[in-house]
């Protein structure tokens, strides 16, 4: 099987089987986070399905800018961060006299890996020594599935804890995690059970890393929308008219493009206001392209915004804009989640034609595509929409009915649930019931009972 949609999952039998489900691990960076409330609500819709879903991750807490629904999450999360330094020296130290061979030959295939970054090297190189920790933990929890959302880092612990107990891994391939490839992106492909990506853009590219006659391992599932609309967008079209803009402040977001458009617009003198809503490394880089541009009146940053939040700014503004760009490096968004949130806010959209936003937006049928990298297709693009709201509202309609059915919450986490159980019943049958590297054995008995200091 290589791609699964709402479709198909409404076809064939709606839930798989619910005796005995797997206890699947999630293993992140963080959980929950902010930015990552796709995330989040699959955990919490899976778990609400009956299946036993426990999140590891390999850095410690952060809550900030979490809605009140992920703060309040109850369910089984282990975190390790620099607080767990001692014990996952520890747990390296246990495998290492258990199997120095095993040990070893780990180091030399996945712990000395070219990266493209610094950044990437030191999140690899944590991860792969957190790896040994969640070895332990997945045995004492009795998992039976180990996945990453992520392909980089998180996928890198999920391979170790992988090869070091013979519990089946598979992760999740999206964007940034992707483009470019981290230096074990094969690796890790070679040895997953499945590899499961959000958007059919990806599928070609992740077969690339897969051996030979295993391409059909790869898994083509949408996310889901995040939350229930709480309203429709107005699409009043008066001036000024009002755009929108929501994002990571980082390079893949295209938004110093959208400023340049702005420019041109309040050059053209159409009168415009844009609320570019968002945080991070890029700020000072667009507030002062802002300020030099003489954008300051119409352009508003207030920040980041909690996810819960901003379905208010979708009623009250006229178009949403996600000028997406493809980094020199490879580096891409997948499908911004904030175009399915405002098309099912039956909200205009204006994209840019990068990795699987066609897949959504169909230029002139859900909204406007531009070149990527292009102001002026972005200031022509917002002129089309305020000069044509019929237009736009069509659009916008024929958009929210599009999202509503490709990313569809019941289908879609049907679909992922049985994949997950599917697959990793399908394993534990084949194997006998035994982990591929007698590694049972090998975790001391405390750390089965529980291990001492987890949190």
């Amino acid at each position: 099987m290589t791609h699964i949609d709402g479709a198909e999952a409404e076809q064939s039998a709606s839930q798989p089987k619910m005796d005995a489900l797997p206890v699947v691990a999630y293993v992140l960076l963080w959980f929950p986070l902010s930015s990552e409330t796709f995330i989040f609500r699959e955990v919490v819709q899976l778990m609400a399905r009956g299946l036993p879903v426990r999140a590891y991750t390999m850095y410690g807490k952060s809550l900030s800018g979490c809605s009140e629904e992920m703060r309040k999450f109850t369910g089984p999360v282990e975190r390790m961060g620099v607080g767990g330094t001692v014990r996952i020296l520890r747990a390296f130290i246990r495998a290492l006299s258990r199997n120095p061979l095993k040990v070893w030959g780990l180091m030399r295939k996945g712990f000395f890996h070219r990266m493209r970054n610094m950044e990437s090297l030191g999140e690899n190189l944590w991860c792969f020594m957190a790896g040994f920790l969640l070895a332990e933990l997945c045995v004492r929890d009795g998992v039976k599935l180990i996945h990453s959302p992520w392909a980089n880092g998180p996928a890198t612990a999920s391979w170790v804890a992988s090869r070091l107990t013979g519990i089946p891994f598979a992760f999740t391939g999206r964007a940034g995690d992707i483009y470019p490839e981290d230096g074990l992106l094969r690796e890790k492909s070679a040895d997953a059970l499945f590899i499961r990506t959000n958007n059919h853009a990806n599928v070609s590219w992740l077969r690339k890393f897969c051996p030979a006659g295993q391409e059909y391992k790869v898994h083509a599932i949408y996310n889901s929308l995040t939350f229930t609309p709480k309203g429709q967008c107005a699409v009043s079209m008066r001036p000024p008219y009002r755009l929108l803009a929501v994002g990571r402040f980082a390079r893949t977001k295209g938004f110093p493009d959208l400023l340049s458009a702005m420019a041109r617009l309040q050059r053209e003198n159409v009168p415009v206001s844009l609320t570019l809503v968002g945080n991070g490394r890029w700020r000072l880089k667009l507030m002062g392209m802002r300020d030099r541009l003489g954008l300051k009146n119409i352009v508003h940053m207030p920040g980041f915004i909690p996810h819960d939040q901003i379905c208010g700014y979708m009623l009250d503004h006229d178009m949403l804009i996600m000028p997406s760009v493809v980094h020199s490096n490879g580096d891409r968004d997948g499908i911004p989640n904030v175009i399915m949130e405002a098309l099912s806010h039956r909200m205009p959209v204006i994209a840019t034609d990068v990795c699987g936003i066609s897949e959504v937006i169909i230029n002139g049928e859900t909204g406007l595509l531009t070149p990527q990298r292009n102001p002026r297709a972005l200031a022509d693009a917002v002129r089309h929409m305020v000069e044509d709201r019929e237009h736009a509202s069509r659009m916008a309609e024929a958009g929210r009915a599009r999202v509503e059915k490709m990313f569809d919450r019941e289908n879609n986490i049907t679909a992922l649930l049985r994949l997950y159980v599917d697959e990793s019943r399908h394993y534990w049958s084949h194997s006998g019931g035994q982990t591929g590297s007698s590694a049972e054995d090998d975790i001391p008995a405390a750390m089965k009972a529980g291990a001492a200091g987890h949190a």
